[in-house]
């Protein structure tokens, strides 16, 4: 009999099941599942008015709390029939005080008004009403620690003016109202108008988000979405401000590939070039300044290296126009007015970016003289008909200079050999070589020697520039100019980024302007400037050394400090004007691929030892 007995196999352990818990025991007030202890509750009051990502604190709650939102379309007919047997209701009522001479019920006052204008929207289509239902379910390891955190949920709902009831003796239909079934088996439903519901949203932020606008990331609870329309604002520029490697090229990088999904040009000065993987991902135009065969005249009439149109023959086209430059504001006449003085002004600001400094009164003189006799020995004037023939290049200029009686001239002609005939002139040895056009132009200078990345980055500039004013071309652009204390750190290149600061709003355009040296730009009057003409001002981590300059420009406070000494990578504060969100930037994981740098890349590839 015993071994009979020890042939029968056992029965084999029933598996825990993946998709609920082990055990329900169902009590009169809550509900014990597999070894936690849970309560439901219906929320059954409202406040009058509710504002955006008002359900933001339930889900921000720092325990477990399950929210559910259950909602069902009415339709119109019936929507309107209800609201006529009310509105009937509350005036029959009205009526009825009046005539026996009670005062007004102030209640039953509002509630006719707020009956009055959702009947009159429903008539003209523009709401709609919904019955909606918040369970709510509270989570704790133990009985005792249930009622604690109960109490903390009952009193967070009061604060938002919400009546939260305990679903007693229907605990275990509370519960499952919460699950993931969609079911509501409790049936306690609120009408809702259109807008009430979609204030409801349980992800919106009550702080910076909007319809439209790019996402940029979380809220600091992680519950929140933070979108933002930089092209509402009062301008559209923006400044990103963080340390080495807190992520601010990263951020700059996701902001771009999501504003190419909304159709917006993207123009990016590239120092390092932590572009490239960007634009060969998305099809856009790369142009690698410094590497051989690559050049830029300065004196070109045409469009620029951004543009494709070749040349330009139309004297009055202020796409021609040097950044900040009003012709209608030149004196001289037709010559004034024409391309030719517009490009002889913009080569006035690259020479001083070349020399460092600006040149004194007899030097800029000659330097004058010398750009016109340039223009003059191609055959250029002021005649709208030769400006199709081929501009002079800076060996011109360095020509007649030196043909110059003037010392200064001669001067100014020695200071600018290694530009012409020496180890800097593979930029500027002959015309401009691509013209490159599209939704996405890189200009990478990581290539150029660090004597002529400010003058790069000048040249990209206009280049980009000229094809943003061009009147015939309008449309929503964004500049990326990363690392630009690059070109902040010469006076003439910060005056030219100050007036494009100025102007770019004026041909619905954003500047970007991306450094981690805050001090050095917050520390000169034209960076001022810049950072006060940028609605929207992005602060990531910052380091100790530059953050009480950060606290006093920004008007941070302690926390704030504290936050950004502290921050992660991509994490930081967006502040536009007195409101600031705490966000982290997100992104998925083939946005993260495109966004990362060749280097960090490979640092992930490295196993831990």
């Amino acid at each position: 009999m015993s071994k009979l007995l020890a042939r029968i196999p056992r029965p084999a352990a029933k598996p825990a099941t993946p998709f609920g818990p082990d055990s329900v025991e169902v009590r009169p007030r809550a509900l014990r599942v597999g070894d936690g202890w849970c309560r439901s509750f219906a929320v059954t009051g409202y406040p009058r008015e509710v504002g955006r990502g008002w359900l933001e604190p339930l889900c921000a709650h720092p325990g477990r709390l399950d929210v559910a939102v259950h909602i069902d379309p009415v339709p119109a007919a019936l929507a309107a029939e209800r609201l006529r047997r009310q509105l009937a209701r509350l005036e029959s009522g009205r009526r009825a005080d009046a005539a026996k001479g009670r005062l007004a019920d102030p209640d039953v006052e509002v509630a006719a008004e707020d009956a009055r204008e959702l009947a009159a929207g429903l008539a003209r289509g523009e709401q709609k009403l919904f019955r909606v239902g918040l369970v709510l379910t509270v989570h704790a390891g133990d009985e005792k620690t249930l009622e604690a955190e109960c109490a903390r949920v009952r009193a967070l709902c009061a604060s938002m003016l919400l009546d939260a009831r305990p679903a007693t003796w229907r605990s275990l239909q509370g519960w499952a109202t919460t699950l993931p079934l969609g079911v509501d088996a409790l049936g306690q439903r609120r009408a809702f108008d259109t807008d009430a519901l979609a204030a409801s949203f349980p992800f919106a932020s009550a702080e910076l988000s909007g319809a439209t606008g790019v996402l940029y990331g979380t809220t600091q609870s992680g519950t929140g979405l933070v979108s933002w329309d930089r092209f509402a604002q009062d301008n559209h520029n923006s400044v990103i401000l963080a340390r080495s490697g807190a992520g601010k090229s990263y951020l700059a990088k996701l902001e771009a590939l999501r504003s190419l999904y909304q159709g917006i040009e993207i123009a990016v000065v590239d120092p390092e070039d932590e572009y490239r993987r960007l634009a060969e991902t998305v099809g856009g135009a790369y142009v690698h300044l410094g590497a051989p065969g690559v050049r830029v005249n300065p004196f070109d009439l045409g469009a620029g290296p951004q543009t494709g149109d070749g040349g330009g023959t139309d004297a009055g086209r202020q796409g021609d126009a040097p950044l900040g430059e009003d012709p209608g504001d030149e004196p001289g006449g037709a010559l004034a007015s024409g391309p030719v003085v517009r490009r002889a002004l913009f080569v006035h600001t690259l020479v001083a970016v070349l020399l460092g400094e600006k040149p004194d009164p007899a030097t800029a003189a000659a330097l004058d003289r010398g750009i016109v006799s340039a223009y003059e020995s191609a055959g250029i004037t002021a005649d709208p008909r030769s400006h199709a023939r081929p501009a002079p290049l800076l060996a011109d200029l360095a020509t007649a200079l030196g043909a110059d009686g003037d010392p200064a001239a001669r001067a100014l002609a020695g200071r600018l050999a290694p530009y012409v005939a020496g180890t800097h002139r593979g930029l500027f040895d002959g015309p401009t070589t691509t013209r490159p056009d599209g939704h996405l132009v890189v200009f990478s200078l990581r290539d150029l020697p660090d004597e002529l990345k400010a003058a790069g980055t000048l040249l990209t500039l206009d280049a980009i520039w000229r094809r943003v004013s061009d009147p015939a071309k309008r449309r929503r652009r964004l500049v990326i100019v990363d690392e630009a204390w690059l070109l902040m750190a010469e006076r003439s290149g910060a005056e030219f980024l100050f007036r494009m600061a100025k102007s770019a709003r004026k041909h619905w355009a954003g500047l970007t302007v991306v450094t981690q040296d805050a001090a050095d730009l917050l520390g000169s009057p034209l960076g001022q400037a810049v950072v006060a003409n940028a609605a929207t001002q992005i602060l990531l981590g910052q380091a100790p050394q530059s953050i009480d300059t950060l606290a006093e420009a920004f008007g941070l406070s302690a926390g704030e400090r504290a936050y950004l000494l502290g921050a992660s990578r991509g994490q930081g504060l967006l502040a536009a004007g007195q409101e600031r969100v705490a966000f982290s930037a997100l992104a998925s994981p083939a946005e993260d691929a495109i966004c990362r740098t060749g280097i960090e890349q490979t640092l992930d590839d490295v196993p831990d030892l």
